[in-house]
């Protein structure tokens, strides 16, 4: 059996999806479930061991024929899309209802489904110009799911600079295809590599997928838009829609040349973005803005694994080259899963209290249980902690750089700074996270919205325990999906195919690895199950905490947001540039004081927004020469005339 039965379901599926969006919620919901699965079902028969699928039409769409191709590097990418894509339809059942949002419940199911069509189409097409087609499509629907709430003014912001910024992205893909057309004389794409010539032509891919996978410091669209547009959308943007931009990478990076220097500027912004995203990360008191600059850094630990993966690929290394691509791979997977886990339980928590703002949350895991453990194990995986899936894919890329150290040549002196950051990274990481937890959910609630807060629906809930629970299975049985990544990384450069690190020889060490986690994992359960039954015995006597001498502590004497990170947002304060309004007391008896603080997104404040302002005022001045005034415009014509004459003479002068 080929995936062609299976990828005539989900594209059927995915059409009907979209007639029926704005009719019957659940007739929609169960079709797309339908598609989703066959999707999933054909991208894994790929990943399997089953034969690539490839399809040409016989009729032209824009004068091109209809090329489609399945391998094992759009199957991987495919099965992501349609595990989170069935899962966001799952949770945006229960969270943007009809009673809810009566004005735009019906216009989210058809965009959800053209966002999910538009995106299969970018992971399938193998031509330049219907790429760009699809492109285009998932970037317009995209816009339309966040903006779904439209009528908040901070909604239209982030939903315009969203477009801004994916437009830009736009020219330079349109750029790319025209002139790889142009030199190899067809839309037509496939392996090229022996085409030197067209090696230039990555840098402008690495801008345009760069930019739409919010690479630092492309990344200025990225924080408004995730954390205004529903959680549902936040999660498919950010677990789906920012691998798109690695999936343009790794396609083209395995189809094309690359200059030689290629390697080193990959893993240069990758590094930057993982250390820079999680210090924004720190700076933050929105949650799903926190969330967002997580993203942030995540796509800059897959950047570091395909950087090192072109580096060996220059050198001709397949040892650890194969294990940093196989490690950025495997991320994509795992922060698609994760990163999608956490904006549901913030959505869920948004959805329970109405605020994303951490200083006016507080102990809600007593209200919500579900949302508080299911966030937690989210936390340790987005930490790279043990047994979870991001230890595994960070702890491969750990043993490419590594074995790059070893090596002993130009790579070392790349790998022992890269593998330093990567460690301080995810110890940031965790540091954010004990902020986040703590704050959000331990304590005492800090308004009337916390106190009243209820656990989400069970729509909500399952969505969140599928991702959660295929996070344990990466975690606890990474030896099951190895075969999978290495497929993805063969077909990116078949040269690899049976090198060093062969499919007979890291399985096994995979295979301690997901012991040792089963292992902690039976411990952990073991533990909590010990102190949830002392608890319930009453074994433990309640008292209040150590006050400082205060009597009666109050839900204002926590640590907040702010005072939890301060320290280490201070260490990165020449790029977060804080903004502090404070109120001291004046007095022995104050009647007020106060003192807040934010963190401004720094790229798009202090250099985005002053470039857009004298553009825009060349723009105006531009404009003020068209008044309609004949004799004004036969006087620009003498101008020009004049100064072309000038620049002839000039030339032939020499």
């Amino acid at each position: 059996m080929t995936a062609a039965p299976l990828l005539l379901v989900a594209a059927g599926g995915m059409v009907l999806g979209i007639l029926i969006g704005r009719m019957t919620p659940r007739l929609w919901l169960m079709v797309t479930l339908v598609s989703v699965i066959a999707g999933f079902a054909a991208g894994a028969m790929v990943l399997g061991g089953g034969n690539e699928w490839e399809w040409r039409s016989a009729f032209l769409v824009g004068g091109e024929p209809l090329h489609l191709r399945l391998d094992a590097i759009s199957a991987f990418f495919l099965v992501l899309l349609c595990v989170i894509g069935g899962a966001g339809a799952v949770y945006g059942h229960g969270y943007w209802s009809k009673l809810a949002h009566p004005r735009s419940v019906r216009s989210g199911r058809l965009w959800w489904s053209v966002l999910l069509s538009s995106l299969g189409a970018v992971l399938l097409v193998s031509n330049g110009l219907h790429f760009l087609i699809a492109w285009e499509l998932f970037t317009v629907s995209a816009y339309f799911l966040v903006t779904l709430d439209r009528q908040r003014s901070e909604v239209r912001a982030a939903g315009w600079l969203y477009l801004g910024a994916s437009h830009v992205a736009m020219l330079c893909l349109f750029a790319f295809f025209t002139l790889l057309a142009v030199r190899t004389g067809s839309w037509e794409l496939g392996s090229m590599r022996d085409r030197s010539e067209l090696a230039p032509l990555f840098w402008l891919a690495l801008v345009a997928f760069g930019l739409k996978a919010g690479m630092f410091p492309l990344h200025v669209w990225l924080p408004s838009a995730h954390a205004n547009a529903p959680s549902h959308v936040s999660a498919m943007l950010s677990g789906v829609t920012l691998k798109i931009g690695i999936y343009g990478l790794v396609r083209f990076s395995g189809w094309l040349p690359v200059p030689p220097e290629a390697g080193w500027v990959v893993a240069f912004l990758g590094v930057t973005s993982a250390v820079l995203g999680v210090a924004f990360a720190l700076g933050q008191h929105d949650l799903k803005r926190l969330l967002a600059y997580h993203s942030v850094e995540n796509i800059g630990i897959i950047l570091i694994g395909l950087g090192f993966a072109l580096v060996a690929m220059g050198q001709d290394n397949a040892g650890w080259g194969r294990l940093a691509l196989a490690g950025g791979l495997l991320h994509v997977w795992n922060h698609g899963l994760f990163k999608s886990l956490l904006f549901f339980s913030a959505g869920s928590v948004l959805h329970s209290t109405g605020t994303r703002e951490m200083s006016q949350l507080g102990g809600l895991w007593r209200m919500m249980p579900w949302t508080a453990s299911l966030f937690g194990l989210g936390a340790v995986a987005i930490s790279g902690l043990p047994p979870l899936n991001g230890f595994v894919s960070e702890w491969l890329i750990y043993l490419g750089l590594f074995d790059a150290t070893l090596a002993r040549g130009p790579s070392a002196w790349m790998a022992i700074p890269a593998a330093i950051l990567l460690g301080m990274t995810a110890a940031l990481a965790l540091a954010c996270f004990a902020k986040v937890c703590g704050v959000v959910f331990l304590g005492a609630p800090r308004s009337q919205a916390a106190a009243h807060a209820h656990e989400s629906g069970p729509a909500m809930r399952g969505a969140m325990v599928l991702l959660g629970a295929a996070c344990m299975a990466i975690g606890l049985a990474p030896v099951v999906f190895w075969s999978a990544v290495v497929r993805a990384v063969d077909v990116w450069n078949p040269v690899w195919t049976g090198a060093a690190t062969s499919d007979h020889a890291w399985p096994v060490a995979l295979s301690e690895l997901g012991l040792f986690h089963v292992a902690l994992a039976v411990l952990a359960l073991v533990a909590a199950v010990w102190l949830w039954r002392r608890v319930r015995r009453g074994s433990f006597s309640r008292a209040l905490t150590w006050d400082c001498g205060y009597a009666l502590p109050t839900p204002r004497m926590q640590y907040t947001a702010g005072s939890f990170a301060s320290i280490i947002t201070e260490w990165f304060a020449w790029i977060l540039r804080p903004v502090r309004h404070e109120h001291r007391p004046e007095t022995l008896f104050p009647q007020s004081a106060s003192f807040t603080s934010h963190t401004p997104e720094t790229v798009l404040e202090y250099v985005i927004t002053p470039v857009t302002e004298i553009v825009m005022r060349v723009s105006r001045a531009a404009r003020s020469l068209q008044h309609g005034r004949l004799q004004f415009y036969l006087l620009y014509l003498l101008i020009g005339l004049a100064a072309l004459a000038v620049v002839v003479l000039l030339g032939g002068g020499k």
